[in-house]
Parts: structure tokens; sequence; C-alpha cells
């Protein structure tokens, strides 16, 4: 089990909200502190975003909850409608993730209400204070590296996809262990979408690197799409290559192209990380893969029955083969645009 940063981080904000709330002089430090742990994110901009959000949202219903007090009093039943009242706004205005700590600050307003205005402001502030808390150790402490924790995703994933596929063909794994794993690398990829998606939300706090971020952007999207098409590939093999009569005849030629694929594959990420050699470079054959598709065409053609199911099997195949070498140059690309931005910025 590992302690990631944001673990650590909700701790630090705690803490540093209830060594704040003494400082300043509140009674007590729960609602800071509560206030903490519910604005922790695990972006900058999300970070930023959830300040601005509950901000808002806490003004309002501060402001309902000092109104509904006085009007209808701090009975159980006026704090419940209020509660509903603040959720329908949040809802109605798409601020559904900082609901929970909107209902604390209402439910703390109406509470501090029955004795003075003073009280329900003091509770406002304290809320002001947790927020303020978490979103400086967010900013200060650990600040959090998407595109780092990306890559490293990346690489996890594909090291379950290549255990999978190398495997895949051969059927030397146990079947409930194969499944596990299966399930491990849907998993992975699906928080790699999660992570992407942080990644991308981080472009709109440096917009002077809008071009440089945005190609960055086009390279992680495309390597969550290889690793996808990998994760397809075994989809494929599971469904229609053992289902197929005359799967035998070609275990040999796929299990060598998905060995190169995936060796491939590996090449590809290490070199996005700048960990090769530049005369390095281990692409399969596309004369060989040609020749493959040609084998494969052939024996389609005189043995439709048997090889129908392996044609889901090829095509997952040589489409797992085009988004590698898609990645490859895209890879490429980038490399040479930041050469030759250096050389520039050398001569000036």
């Amino acid at each position: 089990m590992t302690i990631g940063a944001r673990v650590l981080k909700t701790g630090m904000a705690v803490a540093l909200a209830i060594y704040l709330s003494g400082l300043i002089g509140f009674p007590s430090p729960i609602i800071a502190a509560v206030a903490a742990i519910f604005t922790i994110q695990p972006s900058v901009y999300r970070s930023w975003q959830q300040i601005a959000e509950q901000f808002q949202a806490n003004i309002v219903g501060a402001g309902i909850a000092l109104a509904a007090g006085l009007m209808f009093g701090h009975t159980p039943i006026a704090v419940g409608l209020v509660c509903i009242v603040v959720i329908i706004l949040s809802i109605r205005f798409k601020m559904e993730s900082v609901i929970g700590l909107t209902l604390v600050t209402v439910v703390a307003v109406m509470e501090a209400n029955s004795q003075s205005w003073s009280f329900a402001v003091e509770r406002f502030l304290m809320v002001l204070t947790g927020m303020g808390a978490a979103f400086a150790v967010n900013i200060l402490i650990f600040p959090p590296r998407p595109r780092k924790q990306f890559m490293q995703q990346v690489h996890q994933a594909y090291d379950k996809l290549s255990l999978l596929l190398r495997t895949a063909i051969s059927n030397e794994m146990k079947e409930q262990v194969y499944r596990d794993e299966k399930e491990k690398l849907e998993e992975m990829l699906r928080k790699l979408d999660e992570r992407y998606a942080v990644f991308e939300e981080e472009r709109a706090l440096l917009p002077g690197r809008k071009q440089e971020l945005a190609r960055q952007l086009i390279l992680s999207k495309q390597m969550i799409k290889a690793l996808r098409k990998g994760a397809e590939l075994l989809e494929a093999v599971e469904e229609h290559y053992f289902s197929s009569p005359g799967a035998d005849k070609w275990a040999a030629p796929f299990d060598r192209q998905i060995e190169e694929l995936s060796k491939y594959h590996e090449y590809i990420l290490l070199n996005a990380e700048g960990k090769m050699k530049s005369g390095a470079h281990i692409e399969p054959e596309e004369e060989r893969e040609s020749r493959l598709a040609e084998q494969l065409t052939d024996y389609f053609k005189q043995e439709r029955d048997e090889g129908r199911r392996l044609v889901f099997v090829a095509a997952a195949l040589f489409e797992y083969a085009w988004h590698l070498r898609r990645l490859d140059r895209i890879i490429d690309h980038i490399k040479q645009r930041e050469g030759s931005r250096g050389n520039r910025s050398e001569l000036a």
C-alpha cells in the first residue's frame, strides 16, 4: 500500500486549518478542518476552480441560511428546507461538486444564527479559513504534476498490456489470473482517461504555452489510443481466435507479430522520455507485415469458413500496429519542433 501526495496533503491541510483556527481565535476548528478536506483537489486548475465555485456557493448558502434563520428560526424543518433549496440551486448552476461543503456552511450558519449575527459570520469565516488552508497546501506542497503522473500510469498500463499480449496466443496464463490481470488493465486505462482530463485542464492556466501543451495533449491522447488498441487486440484474440477452426495454423505468425509490436510499443514509450539513443530504432518491418497480410488474404479466400473469425484478429493486429506507428511519428514531430526551437533560441 502506497500513500499518495493527495493523502499527505489532506492531512497537512487539516493540520494547517486547525492551526489557523487557533491562531485566529475560533472557538472550534472542526468546521475549518471539514472545509479543508472538501477543498483538496488532484490538480492546480481543479483546486482553483473548486475554490471559486465553493466561494460563490458558500456566499449564496450563507446568505440563504441567514435570511431563513431570521424568518423561520433554526428549527430542524427550517434547516432541512434550506438544505433542499441550496441543493437545487447548486444543481441548477452546475456546482454539484461543492454541495457537500455548502451544506456544512448552511447548517453551521443556521445553528449559529440562533445566537447572533456575529456567530453566523464567524462560522462562515471558519469555512473560508479551511478552504484557504487547503488551497495553499495544494499549491505549495507537492504541487500536482499531471504530466509526470500520466507517464507513470502509461508505463504501468503498458507493462500489464505487454504481459497479456505475449501470452494471449500461447494461452499459457491461468484463466483466473488472466481475468484478474485484464481487469487491472481496464482499471488502469480508466484512470488514464481521468488523468488525461486533469492534464487537459492544466492548459487553461498557461495560455502562453498553448501550442506546446496542445502538442502534448495530442501525444497523450495517442498514447492512450495505442494502449486501447492493444486491449482491443486482446479482446479479438479471446473472442475470435480460439473459436476459429484454423487458429493453430496461424499461432506462430500471430505470436511473432504481437511480440514485435509489444517491443516496438516499449521502444516508443522510452523514446518519448528521451531514454533511447538517436540512432536506435526497432520498428517492425512493414514488408513482413505486408507478407503476413497477403498470406492471410489468400487463406481467407481459400478457407472462408475457417478464416472468417480470424479476420477480426488480423484487423485488430494491424490496427494496433498502425496506431503505434502514428504515435511514433507524433513523437518524432514533437522532438523536431523542440529541437528547432532550441536552435533558434541559441542563435538569438
